[in-house]
């Protein structure tokens, strides 16, 4: 179960000189953290409010079989969303059937199993990928926080799988990656990375920010990158080309600073996008229109 965001939504920003792209939200799960009593201005309610402050369009991820649905199916009844589909790590652990104790001590995922086996569940996705709406394939990747030994092979075998139908659509795929990046890195190596990879949420060093640049990755920075103790991601920022730097929320999840604990929203990417042109020394109407040109390259006109 999601938790609970104890207060409101955050005030909205300044407006973008030029309109962006939120490169990663979830909007199916706004509603399911917000604290009694907050109101849920709605889907079409959270797209007005992010289009006031310039963020005009977004990617839509679902990550499970329900939210990958609903996406698709939101892509295609609001021109502002393109989706993204795919099976999250930690739900391949759980279509794979594993059970297992969590390592250094966490707890094990708590959720029932999945009735539907990992390989239906990817052959769903891939079939919902076929959709004109869906524009990448993600989040997939590896995530080493509570998967132990068996639930890493699962990982891996659908992060695998998902790499070759984002090459066989010829899709950009967009990564997860949590305490996991060597090995995210290996298998991007292995088995040949789709022209187009997002590292959405980037978490990693600045060495690492320099490989994925040298590689030709795209990378996505969320108001993570805003957070106090956030120095190695904001060295990781300046390393990398305007013309792969993308900027997201992943709402409801990880809103900015100074607003943490709040429930996050597509509108909060202006936050971000300003954040970041000042940490990088960027003139922020030049940055607004390098992260959009990158959107629209990457996933095509919304």
């Amino acid at each position: 179960m999601a938790r609970k965001r104890e207060q409101g939504f955050p005030p909205a920003p300044e407006p973008l000189p030029v309109a962006i792209v939120d490169n990663h939200t979830h909007l199916e799960s706004i509603a399911e953290v917000l604290a009694d009593g907050v109101a849920d201005p709605g889907l079409t309610g959270h797209l007005e409010q992010a289009r006031a402050v310039g963020v005009e369009a977004m990617v839509q991820i679902g990550c499970d079989l329900d939210s990958a649905r609903w996406s698709v199916q939101a892509a295609q009844d609001h021109p502002e969303l393109v989706a993204g589909v795919a099976i999250h790590p930690n739900e391949a652990v759980l279509h794979a059937g594993v059970r297992e104790i969590a390592p250094d001590g966490l707890e094990p995922d708590p959720r029932p199993r999945h009735e539907v086996g990992l390989d239906e569940a990817i052959a769903q996705i891939a079939a919902l990928a076929r959709s004109p709406r869906v524009r990448t394939v993600g989040e997939s990747g590896l995530d080493h926080f509570r998967a132990g030994e068996q639930g890493r092979i699962a990982q891996r075998e659908a992060f695998r799988a998902h790499i070759a139908l984002a090459k066989e659509l010829d899709l950009p795929l967009q990564i997860h990656d949590r305490e996991a990046h060597a090995e995210v890195l290996e298998v991007l190596a292995q088995d040949g990375a789709p022209e187009r990879t997002v590292f959405h949420c980037f978490s990693g060093d600045a060495a690492m920010a320099a490989e994925c640049v040298r590689r030709g990755y795209y990378l996505s920075f969320a108001g993570t990158v805003t957070f106090k103790a956030a120095e190695e991601s904001r060295r990781a920022a300046l390393l990398v080309p305007a013309g792969q730097l993308l900027v997201e929320t992943d709402a409801p999840y990880l809103t900015p600073h100074p607003y943490r604990g709040r429930p996050n929203a597509p509108y909060l990417a202006a936050h971000t996008a300003g954040v970041l042109a000042q940490v990088r020394g960027d003139d922020l109407a030049e940055l607004c229109t390098a992260i959009r040109a990158t959107s629209e390259r990457l996933y095509g006109p919304w």
